[in-house]
């Protein structure tokens, strides 16, 4: 057999991976971007249309922030209700960079133990961002009406959680993910009340519409009548939730079967570190009375 290094390279498949991600530190990736990007006049965000598949913390709060921009919003849920997202699930509670305990939290330390946390497989760029509008993300919520647990002052609650070495995890006792998903519902249908975002309940996303590289479109069943129907946009958001429904032993929702994420893949968008999905303990099988839970 032919030694594979000895290949010409020429005949090798191109593979290169664009991210997107604009050029610069870290710490301006993002803010240079926004300050240099087209921007769209108020006036014409109502001839334009996004489609949004998923109905969760992500896929609610699109909708409903990008309805009340003023863009033209469909919405599509798997489930009856965007009520039944697996995001409420989550307990622990959300971070955010904060400080109000006067620790010494800053955008950098979140940024930081968030990239350690995720075993420095992270996309840095993104992470940053991420911890850059944490602390909006918490205005948002507040605004939505989420009850978060407050101080005897009337302050937001915070304390240390995951291993963190300042208090930055806002929370509604063990409920996090339930009162988050609460106020993004509200936000959603305040929207849709108002006639900017269609909501689809009961549909399921078959395929991807590309045109010149771009998402333009979806094929959606509806999993009420079995039809299938095709929907065009400008734009698409897939904020379908996870997969932890393809191993075996996990405690996420029957609907987080990543079947959304396949049909991207199908479609030309890269997958990594598959295996890297968050689990419950109480899925760990027992292998003995020495095992600790």
């Amino acid at each position: 057999m032919k030694d594979y290094a000895d290949i010409e390279s020429s005949k090798l498949p191109e593979f290169q991976i664009d991210s997107k991600i604009p050029e610069g530190p870290v710490a301006e990736k993002w803010t240079n971007y926004k300050a240099h990007q087209k921007l769209v006049n108020p006036a014409n965000k109502r001839h334009l249309d996004i489609i949004v598949v998923g109905t969760g913390l992500a896929g609610a709060s699109a909708a409903s922030t990008l309805g009340e921009l003023g863009f033209n919003v469909l919405n599509f849920c798997i489930q009856d209700s965007p009520r039944r997202a697996h995001s409420i699930a989550a307990q622990g509670g959300i971070n955010a960079a904060k400080d109000y305990q006067n620790d010494g939290d800053s955008v950098y330390r979140l940024f930081y133990d968030t990239v350690k946390g995720g075993d420095f497989r992270s996309r840095e760029a993104n992470v940053y961002r991420l911890a850059e509008v944490s602390n909006n993300i918490i205005d948002q919520c507040v605004a939505q009406g989420v009850p978060f647990a407050r101080e005897y002052g009337g302050l937001l609650a915070n304390r240390s959680f995951g291993g963190a070495q300042v208090s930055r995890t806002f929370y509604a006792k063990g409920q996090t993910g339930q009162q988050l998903l609460l106020g993004a519902y509200a936000s959603l249908n305040r929207q849709i009340k108002k006639g900017t975002v269609k909501s689809y309940n009961r549909r399921e996303m078959l395929d991807i519409v590309m045109i010149d590289g771009r998402a333009r479109g979806v094929i959606m069943r509806n999993l009420i009548t079995g039809e299938l129907e095709r929907y065009a946009a400008h734009a698409v958001v897939l904020a379908t939730g996870g997969y932890g429904r393809a191993f075996f032993l996990s405690t996420n929702a029957m609907g987080c079967n990543g079947s959304a994420a396949v049909q991207a893949f199908k479609k030309g968008a890269y997958l990594a570190n598959l295996a890297f999905t968050q689990i419950h303990p109480t899925c760990i099988p027992v292998h003995g009375e020495d095992q600790s839970k």
